[in-house]
């Protein structure tokens, strides 16, 4: 894996002047991560993500998704029946 890009000559957000080894725009406080690359490309531009994955809200859950206490409620029914089982089964 690379290490962290160089900082451009000047700030894509305000335009400032940027030294060479700048971590973040003096003036504006943009780096790497905020969008302070060229053309406005990030690492993700070539990723074919899903248009959900820009949504603000998450996505809905599916409506044959069975309640959390369903499983446990299961697991318990099961081992009383096989305590039931070994205790009355002689």
């Amino acid at each position: 894996m690379t290490g962290p890009e160089p900082a451009p000559s000047e700030c894509a957000n305000c335009g400032a002047a940027l030294p060479r080894s700048a971590r973040a725009c003096p003036e504006c406080g943009a780096d790497e991560r905020t969008g302070w690359r060229e053309n406005d490309a990030t690492r993700y531009d070539g990723l074919d993500l899903p248009e959900t994955a820009f949504a603000d809200e998450p996505a809905e859950k599916s409506p044959a998704a069975a309640p959390r206490w369903l499983w446990p409620l299961v697991g318990a029914l099961l081992l009383l029946a096989l305590i039931a089982t070994l205790v009355f089964g002689r």
